[in-house]
Order: C-alpha cells, then sequence, then structure tokens
C-alpha cells in the first residue's frame, strides 16, 4: 500500500499580541516555561595572616539594601514654647549687629566717622551758646589697628545729671523733636561712636565737662549696656582742668588711619570750607600740627524752631498731634500746633471737614480724623517760614573756596527757600575754576547737608544726579555723557534743611526728592552761566591779544615795504605806520 505524502502548509505568522491573548487563555502548564536567570557567582577569598580564619565572601552583585533606621523625631514648637522665647530687642543690640548702618563697616570709615560724630556736636554746641568754635582734635596711634580719638571744644558744656545720658544710651538727644536746622538729627551717633569703641577695645567713652569758670569740671567713664539700651557710669568725679568750659571727649578705638580722599585730612579740610567762622587744631598720629584758622568772625544766623507745617504731616502723625495736643477745642490746635495756619485758615479747613471748631481734639473719631486730614490737603497754605534754616551764603562760600583753593574764578549762589513733604530747604552752589587746579581730569564735586561734608555713597545722592544731569557744555566746558566735566574745576553743593532727607542713618547720601533735584540744578545752572560768561569774556581778550600780536608783528614790514615802493621819507614812513595801526584796531574793536 502507497501512502501518499500530504503537503504540510506553514503556519500562518502570528502577531505579538494575538501571541500574547493566546497566552493569557492558555492554562498554566501550557505556557512556555521562564527561562530563569543562573545564580550570580560568588567570590571566595582565602583567609591569609592579616584576615581572620572565617571564609570572607564577596559577592559580585549589589548586596541587598539595608533597611534605613528611623529618624528620631524632631520635637516641634508649641505656640507656648515660641512664646516663652519672645523678648524685647533694644535699639542698642539693633545696632550692636548692625553697625553698619551707621558708618561703622570698616576701620577707616569708623574712625571717620567716630571723628565727625564729635566734630558735629562741638560745633553746634558753640554755635546754640553763640560761641565762636574752637575745637582742638588728636589722634594717638596705640598699636597698627588701635587708636585714641579726643575731641575738645569750647563751648557752653553739659550738666553732670545729662552727661550719661548723652554719651551712653542711643536715641537720646534734643534734636529730634524740633524743627530747626542743626548737624545733628538723631541723637545716635556720638553714642554709636562710644558704643564702637566698646565692642572693639572693650573701654568705655570718657568725658569731661565743665558749664563755666566758677563750676567744677566733671569726668566721667561711660559704656552702653546693650541690653537695656542705658548707660554704665564706671567713673563720676570731680578733676582739675585748664578749660574755662567746654566739653572733651575721648574714645579708644579699632581703626585705621590713612590720608587722601574720604580721609579724616580730607573730612577736616571740608568741615573748614564749610564753617569758615572755626578753627580748627588737629594733631594727627603722625604728629605734625595742622592749623585751620577761621576765615570770618561773624556766626551764621541763628535757625529758629518752628511748629510742623499742615502739608507735610501724614493721616497717623496728625491723630497723635490731635491727641496729645494741650488746646482746648479743634480751631485752638490748629492754629497752635501748626505753622502758616491763621484763624482764616483753620475756618477754611473745619468748613471743608464740615467738624465743629469747639470740639475736644482728644475725642475726634478715625473717620472725623481723616476728613479733617483730606481737607487740610485741600486747603491752600503758604510754605512754612524759612527763619529755621541758615544757609553759609553767598560771600561766605567763596571764601571758604579761597581759603582751601587757588584759582582765577569763584563764584557762588544761593536758591530761594522751597519746600518737599512740608519741610523747608534751601540749597547753594559754588564753583572755583582755573588756577592752581588740575585741567586734564573730572572736576571735584563736595557736597553738603547742614554745613557737615558727606564723604561717602556719592552715586547714590541727588548732589551728584543733579551735577551729572546738568549740561556743563553750555558753559564751555568738556562733558562726557553722564560723568561731571573736565578742566581745573572745584564744584561745591550745600543743603540746608530742618529734616535733611538722608538715604541712611549713617548721613552719607541725600535721597533724590524732585524738588531737591530740580533746584540743585537750577542752583548750578546759575553758576555756569557765570562761569560761561567768564570763560567766552577771557577767550575774546586772548583772541583780541593774538591780533594784536599780529598787528605790532606785521606793520613795520608794510611801511618798510611802502618806504621801498613809494620812496617815503623816515618821517613819512613812521606816520605811515602810526595810520595803518590806528585803522586796523578801530576796525579789530568793531
Amino acid at each position: 500500500m502507497v501512502m501518499k505524502k500530504t503537503s504540510r502548509k506553514a503556519p500562518a505568522r502570528r502577531t505579538q499580541g494575538q501571541m500574547a491573548l493566546q497566552l493569557e487563555d492558555a492554562p498554566a502548564l501550557a505556557r512556555p516555561p521562564v527561562r530563569q536567570k543562573k545564580p550570580s557567582k560568588v567570590a571566595v577569598v582565602k583567609p591569609t595572616k592579616k584576615t581572620t580564619r572565617k571564609t570572607v565572601v564577596r559577592k559580585a552583585s549589589a548586596a541587598p539594601a539595608r533597611v534605613p533606621r528611623r529618624p528620631k523625631e524632631r520635637k516641634r514648637e508649641t505656640a507656648t514654647s515660641l512664646a516663652a522665647q519672645q523678648r524685647d530687642i533694644s535699639v542698642s543690640e539693633f545696632f550692636t549687629k548692625n553697625r553698619h548702618l551707621l558708618g561703622f563697616d570698616n576701620p577707616a570709615k569708623a574712625l571717620l566717622t567716630t571723628i565727625k560724630e564729635a566734630v558735629d556736636n562741638a560745633l553746634d554746641a558753640c554755635e546754640e551758646g553763640g560761641i565762636l568754635p574752637e575745637l582742638h582734635i588728636k589722634i594717638q596711634q596705640l598699636s597698627e589697628t588701635r587708636f585714641r580719638v579726643s575731641v575738645q571744644d569750647n563751648g557752653p558744656g553739659i550738666v553732670r545729671q545729662q552727661i550719661p545720658k548723652i554719651f551712653g544710651k542711643l536715641l537720646y538727644g534734643s534734636k529730634f523733636h524740633r524743627l530747626r536746622q542743626s548737624r545733628g538729627q538723631q541723637g545716635i551717633g556720638i553714642s554709636a561712636a562710644g558704643m564702637y569703641g566698646q565692642l572693639t577695645t572693650g573701654k568705655g567713652i570718657r568725658i569731661i565737662s565743665r558749664t563755666g569758670p566758677r563750676s567744677p569740671a566733671h569726668e566721667f567713664l561711660v559704656q552702653v549696656d546693650t541690653r537695656r539700651n542705658e548707660p554704665k557710669i564706671l567713673r563720676d568725679k570731680e578733676v582739675e582742668w585748664d578749660s574755662k568750659q567746654g566739653t572733651m571727649v575721648e574714645i579708644e578705638l579699632e581703626g585705621t588711619y590713612r590720608k587722601g580722599r574720604r580721609s579724616v585730612d580730607d573730612y577736616l579740610q571740608q568741615t573748614a570750607m564749610a564753617n569758615p567762622h572755626a578753627t580748627i587744631h588737629y594733631t594727627p598720629p603722625t604728629g605734625a600740627k595742622e592749623e585751620y584758622e577761621r576765615q570770618t568772625t561773624e556766626l551764621p544766623p541763628e535757625a529758629m524752631e518752628i511748629q510742623p507745617h499742615p502739608h507735610g504731616i501724614e493721616l497717623g502723625m496728625l491723630m497723635h498731634m490731635l491727641h496729645d495736643t494741650r488746646a482746648r477745642n479743634l480751631r485752638a490746635a490748629l492754629i497752635a500746633d501748626f505753622s502758616r495756619v491763621s484763624p482764616k485758615v483753620a475756618d477754611e479747613i473745619l468748613a471743608k471737614a464740615r467738624l465743629p471748631g469747639k470740639a475736644r481734639p482728644s475725642r475726634i473719631a478715625s473717620n472725623e480724623a481723616e476728613k479733617l486730614y483730606k481737607a487740610i490737603q485741600a486747603v491752600r497754605i503758604l510754605n512754612p517760614p524759612t527763619n529755621c534754616v541758615a544757609p553759609i551764603g553767598e560771600e561766605t562760600l567763596t571764601k571758604g573756596l579761597e581759603s582751601q583753593f587757588v584759582a582765577e574764578f569763584y563764584v557762588a549762589s544761593t536758591r530761594p527757600p522751597s519746600v518737599y513733604r512740608g519741610n523747608p530747604f534751601v540749597i547753594e552752589a559754588a564753583l572755583a575754576y582755573g588756577g592752581d587746579l588740575p585741567g586734564d581730569e573730572l572736576a571735584d564735586l563736595y557736597r553738603f547737608a547742614n554745613r557737615v561734608p558727606l564723604l561717602y555713597q556719592q552715586g547714590a545722592c541727588a548732589i551728584t544726579k543733579s551735577a551729572l544731569s546738568t549740561g556743563w557744555r553750555n558753559y564751555t566746558l568738556q562733558q562726557a555723557r553722564g560723568a561731571l566735566p573736565v578742566g581745573p574745576l572745584v564744584i561745591l553743593v550745600h543743603i540746608a534743611s530742618v529734616w535733611v532727607p538722608f538715604t541712611s542713618e549713617s548721613k552719607e547720601a541725600i535721597a533724590p526728592y524732585p524738588e531737591i533735584v530740580k533746584e540743585i540744578r537750577l542752583a548750578l545752572q546759575e553758576c555756569g552761566r557765570k562761569l560761561g560768561a567768564f570763560l567766552r569774556r577771557r577767550r575774546r581778550v586772548a583772541d583780541e591779544e593774538k591780533k594784536r600780536s599780529y598787528i605790532d608783528q606785521f606793520i613795520p614790514h608794510i611801511g618798510e615795504s611802502l618806504q621801498a615802493i613809494l620812496a617815503l621819507s623816515d618821517a613819512q614812513k613812521k606816520r605811515t605806520v602810526k595810520n595803518l595801526q590806528e585803522v586796523l584796531e578801530k576796525s579789530r574793536k568793531s
């Protein structure tokens, strides 16, 4: 029997999806076996002399991860524990950690700031007492980085009971609450300088003061209790002192002494420039004494204290003033506690606010105070009086420049009083040009606020911004964009105000209020116009002299040529030369 060969057809190819479905439907035994991985080999390390007899097994594959231990649960704070940590922070503690805000951010600046604060207080005391200031400033170098600074004045002195608080407590003084021009404003400076010396050397501030020839001199050694912002008196006794009256302050501190710009020497030179009524005796660490003699025997005009201007206060300040006023009714409070508020203006304010004038100020509700505040802003009130500021004056500014710089031309300008935020201020500017001043460098800019030199943060100051934005090319000076002019020029700008808007507590730069920037620019432009007229006149005179030299040089040769051509005698030649000179002189002048 012959078997027929049957042809077997090739099975149809299946897709991976179909195979997966078939495997899922097939029973477990029918599934293809899963190929298992072989166990990883282990390496057996034979024990050596250095190892123990136990066999050391090292797995080729990674060891199983260890189970990490649970970290101990941190004990979280509760409201009660947080409340227990709260405590008061005194202003002394704050400035101890943030002393850079007061100008003690590096050793060189710390030495300068200490001198500056003591000199400012001394000049203020002498002027308020009607005394021509005479200051003795001495710096002794005790080691490479340690100095002893002493500043003595001939002012009215300080009563014994006030000495510890003035020098051992921050934010304590007589100038913060009054609206009158003065160098100091905040009651921080000299006590902060003593606190810096205490931090860096561990020693207190030494003070000797006498209020008159018949009064005893008292010596104090004071430190600042930074936890409580209170003075700590280490010494209090009467001593013999050769000065009839005045105050001497001595501070030992860590610092660096150097010369040049933004140094103690530079500060005292500028102080003498802005205060020509003061005599300054200065002994630097080198021992070479320097004298700055007074240029005038007239004291600056006395600045009067004024009440706050209504347009310069805010709602919260108004509510505080109404609560603390001694006036019996609202109308009397407006007249007595604000400047430039007459009875007529007070009635207009009350009418706009729809408040009775006989109302008790302390009982004014917050919504009524807001109505009163809006009415004050809507009523037109005169600018505050300007007898509260005492500018240096054009003549005194010129004398100050002449005492420090040898120049060809001096000019000064004092602007009319203006107001920012209700605070009156006066801008003054002065220029010195030519002479011994360097002609190929940028102009030197000197900034002053209430007669105090500003040495740091020049780029952030409104005075610098105004000087850079002034078009000095209009006055025949070279100037690059965004820079001071180039040439033998000194620029001086001074602002006098009851409250100078400094950018920080260190009093190094003036905030750029639009009113202040505008007045500075106008003062510089006024001085610039006078300087431009001087330079044009000098250039015109130089051109005339050049033309005259041409006439004197060539006219005799023309006379000789005419004599040879026309056969003129010597007398005719002289007459011809004289006539030619007169004609050319007339044409040159016309």
